[in-house]
């Protein structure tokens, strides 16, 4: 089944992209059939339906049907294998 995965930050622009190139590798190093799609975190509504998981660098204030990941850690490197982990377990569902 293919996930669809949304990687936002606040303009889509800069963060998302280092995001999405990250999580674009672990998914193919993983064997994960995806869809990624790079937003802007004010987007994330217009794919309530469709989204399987979201990974943000920014904050999150809403509730979605969908699990979400903080992905700060792609920017700093604290806490990255952790975070790494958070989204293969999440894909693997």
């Amino acid at each position: 089944m293919k996930k669809n995965i949304l990687i936002a930050c606040g303009a889509g622009i800069a963060t998302s992209t280092i995001v999405n190139d990250a999580v674009e590798k672990m998914c193919k190093e993983n064997g994960i059939n995806a869809t990624l799609h790079q937003i802007k975190i004010t987007e994330v509504g217009s794919y309530v339906d469709t989204a399987d998981l979201l990974v943000s660098t920014t904050i999150v204030q809403r509730e979605y049907p969908f699990p979400v990941i903080n992905a700060r850690a792609f920017l700093t490197g604290i806490g990255l294998d952790q975070v790494k982990a958070e989204i293969l377990e999440e894909l693997k569902k």
